[in-house]
C-alpha cells in the first residue's frame, strides 16, 4: 500500500512518554510481559501469566473480578498503586520507540508511538475485520477506567508497491515510497539498533525482545516525513482500534484521546507471518457436527499426528473451502462442500474473494445454516494456538473447527476496497510482547 500523497493524508506518529518497568522492582522483564489479551488462553495461560509475577501486566489487561464494573476498577487502582511505588515510571523524554523481536532467523523491527486517530472513511488506517460489539464495550470500559493504552496494536505498511492513500474502494495509483536503504523510517530504525537498547529480555516463547528510544528532532521529523505518505492495514486489534475511536468521539476536545498506541511495521522490509484463528464449539459434540454435515460436505477421518492433519488440511485448502474437525480423539478434514448450498447460504453482495473465503463459509454456511450456532462467547471461543484448541475440544467434549491461514494478499486486497472480513479470520505475527510500554492518557503523563 504505497501512499505518495500529501503528507497530512497519511499516517502521523507522535512521541510520547512511554510507561516502562522500573528493572529494580520486578523479578525480570520477561516475567512482567504477556501476549496480547485475546491470545491469553484462559483460564491455564492466565494463570500461568499471575504466578510468573506480582506485577505481571495481565493483571491490568485481564484483571479478575466478579463482575465487570469491579474487574476494570481493580486494574485502575493495580495500575495507580504500581505508579505510586514506583513499579512503573514514566520516560523523562517524549519519545518514539524503536522495538525488535528476533528468534531465530526472524527479524522483525518496527516503531511504537501514539497514532492520530483517522476516520475510516479517509482510508488511512484500514480494518479488514468485524468486531464484536460487547467486546468493544468491555476494552472501552477498561481503557476509560485506567486512562491508558496498555498494549499496541499492531499496524503494517508498504514501503514500495503499494496503493495510495484514498478512501477504501477508490481507485488507487502505484508508486515508489522513499524508505530505501537508510532513509526515512528504516534510516532511524538501522542507526537506532547500532546503539544499546533501552531493555533487552527473552520471553518464554523464545523471543528476544528489545527497545530503542527516538528523541532526537531529525529523527522523528524523517519518520513524519515517511509516515505522512503512507496508509496502514490493521494486522491485530480490530477492537482496540474500534475502542480507540469510540473514546476519541467521546472527547470533543483535542488532546491525548485523539491518539492510540500503536506498533508500524514495514513488511516490505519485514514480512509478517499470517496465521488462522480456530474455533472451538462448547455445546457441539464432534459427532453430531459431522452429522449435520452429511450429504453437504465431503468428511474424511484422518490418521497421523496434528502436524500431518494440517497439512492434509493445507493440501485441500488449496484446491477450495476446507476444514479441520478436532475432538473424541480423530481428525476429520471437511471438504468439497454441496456448490448449491453455497449459493443459497453465503451472501452475494460481496466479491468473490470474500464469498470464496473459508471463515465466510464456515460463519454463513456451517455455523448460521448446518449447526446453528450462536456467535457468542457461551458457544464460541476463538483460539489462536492449534494445539491448545485442539486440547480444549478434547477435554470438554467439544469441537475444534480448525482453518488454513489466509494469503496476506487477499487481506490487503479486500481491506483496500472497504469489504470486512468475518471477524477473527486472521492472526498476524509475531505479535508485540505487552508490558514492555505503555501510554497515559491521565493528565500530566
Amino acid at each position: 500500500m504505497n501512499t505518495t500523497g500529501p503528507a497530512d493524508k497519511g499516517l502521523r506518529l507522535i512521541p510520547f512518554h512511554g510507561l516502562r518497568y522500573v528493572p529494580e522492582r520486578v523479578g525480570s522483564l520477561s516475567a512482567v510481559t504477556s501476549p496480547p489479551y485475546d491470545v491469553v488462553v484462559r483460564p491455564d495461560g492466565l494463570h500461568h501469566l499471575e504466578s510468573a509475577d506480582p506485577h505481571n501486566i495481565v493483571r491490568l489487561i485481564l484483571p479478575q473480578a466478579a463482575t465487570p464494573g469491579e474487574r476494570h476498577r481493580q486494574a485502575a487502582r493495580t495500575l495507580a498503586r504500581w505508579l505510586s511505588e514506583g513499579v512503573l515510571a514514566p520516560d523523562p523524554e517524549p519519545a518514539l520507540y524503536v522495538y525488535e523481536q528476533c528468534k531465530g532467523e526472524l527479524v522483525q523491527r518496527g516503531v511504537i508511538g501514539a497514532l492520530a486517530l483517522s476516520s475510516p472513511s479517509d482510508g488511512i488506517v484500514l480494518p479488514h475485520e468485524d468486531v464484536m460489539p460487547d467486546v468493544v464495550a468491555d476494552r472501552a470500559d477498561l481503557m476509560r477506567a485506567t486512562a491508558a493504552n496498555l498494549e499496541p496494536l499492531l499496524l503494517t505498511y508498504r514501503s514500495g508497491g503499494e496503493v495510495t492513500t484514498g478512501p477504501p474502494g477508490a481507485p488507487g495509483t502505484t508508486g515508489t515510497a522513499g524508505t530505501a536503504g537508510t532513509a526515512g523510517t528504516a534510516g532511524v530504525i538501522e542507526r537506532a539498533v547500532r546503539r544499546p537498547p533501552l531493555l533487552a529480555t527473552t520471553t518464554e516463547d523464545g523471543f528476544r525482545h528489545r527497545l530503542w528510544s527516538v528523541t532526537d528532532p531529525g529523527d522523528l521529523l524523517e519518520i513524519a516525513d515517511d509516515l505522512g505518505h503512507h496508509q496502514a492495514l490493521i494486522a491485530d486489534g480490530h477492537h482496540r482500534w474500534a475502542t480507540y475511536l469510540r473514546l476519541r468521539d467521546e472527547h470533543a476536545e483535542p488532546g491525548p484521546w485523539g491518539y492510540g498506541l500503536v506498533l508500524l511495521i514495514d513488511t516490505a522490509r519485514y514480512p509478517l507471518q499470517v496465521r488462522a484463528i480456530h474455533r472451538v464449539l462448547h455445546q457441539l459434540p464432534v459427532d453430531r457436527a459431522v452429522e449435520a454435515l452429511s450429504g453437504f460436505f465431503r468428511v474424511r477421518t484422518v490418521g497421523g499426528s496434528l502436524p500431518e492433519a494440517l497439512d492434509a488440511l493445507a493440501d485441500a485448502a488449496a484446491l477450495g473451502n476446507a476444514f479441520l474437525l478436532a475432538g473424541n480423539g480423530r481428525f476429520r478434514l471437511v471438504d468439497r462442500p454441496d456448490q448449491e448450498l453455497l449459493a443459497r447460504t453465503v451472501p452475494v453482495d460481496r466479491p468473490a474473494a470474500w464469498r470464496a473465503l473459508d471463515a465466510t463459509v464456515l460463519h454463513s454456511t456451517l455455523l448460521d445454516h448446518l449447526w446453528r450456532i450462536p456467535d457468542a462467547p457461551e458457544h464460541i471461543a476463538y483460539i489462536h494456538d492449534t494445539a491448545a484448541a485442539v486440547d480444549k475440544a478434547e477435554r470438554d467434549g467439544s469441537t475444534a473447527v480448525l482453518l488454513h491461514p489466509v494469503r496476506e494478499e487477499v487481506v490487503r486486497e479486500l481491506a483496500r476496497q472497504g469489504v470486512m472480513m468475518p471477524r477473527k479470520s486472521t492472526s498476524f505475527g509475531p505479535k508485540p510482547a505487552t508490558g514492555l510500554v505503555l501510554r497515559s492518557l491521565a493528565p500530566g503523563h
